[in-house]
């Protein structure tokens, strides 16, 4: 579609298109994009939207998720009370349950007054939880409560403060492993997911990559005055949409915007584009099953290719740090370090850290 799509922390597109049906028409203002995936998810969301269902939207970093729980609310009857964003992954354990709750003055040291929560915050309204899988469990016994009773009480407090909101959630991470891992509670997953939404990452709705593209140049004309909309050439557009983008709509963005600084000319060349999206649309891109079967590739050959493309892409998401890259790909460091001699990989310039 978010964290993406994105301008800001979760900097995800925006259009002024609606969605409509013989039932209802969803304001789908912020979203762009046309692939099959993103309507899905957009219809899921209209249907929602006329309910006060919690939802659990999953989807990698920088697909849209705040975005997407953006537009719930917004086409919800809860649009004209708050939407209440907090990123449970950003905060330390121990002051969250503050965050969400509140606190009575001298509940802990530094409380030096009574502070409203989150969930207070947001009556009448949405509470979107972000990175909900990075909770503590002590916590999700609390949040558990609050979410079967709409009520709690602030930490330090005795006084039950009940609530009217509408909870949202979003992860990155696989909760049904981290269930099986004892890491996140079983009973807390379906309260939140009575409706799940899943955003697929960028690489599996190659349609919209174009169309983010045009949107975020349109987005750079209303921030600069003096920025005019460039024009991509076909080979240039062959690499963006060739090109997995590890790091989502977020990282698209960066891209447009890098380009609109660095690049003079109204034309944007193959040669103007960095070398690591480049390299992807040669040789080194994984070849699709039908090519495979179809053009006598072979499997040798195929394979040899996925994994060039596999490691590639974890080296430059981490930073060609290759004991974090080995870990990404769950692999051993010296395995990986002699797969990279072996296929003669080396950094190319201007790798970003994504």
């Amino acid at each position: 579609m978010t964290n993406a799509p994105m301008a800001s922390k979760k900097s995800e597109t925006v259009t002024h298109h609606t969605i409509d049906s013989h039932k209802s028409t969803f304001d789908r203002h912020g979203i762009a994009g046309i692939s099959k995936g993103l309507m899905v998810v957009l219809e899921t969301a209209r249907k929602v939207s006329a309910s006060d269902s919690s939802v659990l939207i999953t989807g990698e970093s920088g697909t849209g998720k705040e975005l997407i729980a953006k537009a719930i609310h917004n086409n919800s009857s809860r649009k004209d009370g708050p939407m209440v964003v907090i990123n449970c992954g950003a905060i330390p354990g121990e002051l969250l349950e503050s965050e969400l709750f509140g606190h009575e003055k001298g509940a802990f040291t530094g409380a030096h007054r009574s502070r409203i929560g989150r969930f207070e915050i947001a009556d009448q309204g949405t509470i979107f939880l972000d990175e909900i899988g990075d909770m503590s469990p002590d916590l999700q016994v609390k949040l558990l409560r609050a979410l079967q009773e709409r009520k709690f009480e602030r930490v330090g407090g005795t006084q039950t403060i009940d609530v009217d909101i509408r909870v949202i959630s979003a992860t990155n991470m696989d909760l049904k492993q981290a269930i099986s891992e004892a890491r996140f509670r079983e009973d807390l997953y379906y309260r939140l997911n009575v409706i799940p939404i899943h955003i697929l990452p960028l690489r599996e709705r190659s349609e919209d990559i174009l169309h983010l593209t045009d949107f975020f140049q349109e987005n750079l004309i209303q921030r600069t005055s003096n920025y005019q909309k460039k024009e991509f050439t076909q080979e240039a557009k062959q690499a963006l949409m060739q090109y997995e983008w590890p790091g989502n709509i977020r990282e698209l963005e960066n891209l447009v915007e890098r380009i609109s600084v660095l690049v003079e000319p109204q034309v944007i060349e193959l040669s103007d584009l960095p070398d690591y999206v480049t390299n992807n649309a040669s040789s080194q891109t994984t070849p699709s099953v039908s090519s495979v079967l179809n053009n006598g590739i072979g499997f040798s050959t195929a394979v040899e290719k996925f994994q060039k493309t596999l490691i590639l892409h974890a080296l430059n998401e981490t930073g060609w740090v290759k004991a974090k890259a080995a870990e990404l790909l769950k692999m051993n460091r010296t395995t990986l370090v002699e797969k990279i001699k072996k296929m003669a990989l080396e950094p190319e310039r201007d790798t970003p850290v994504f």
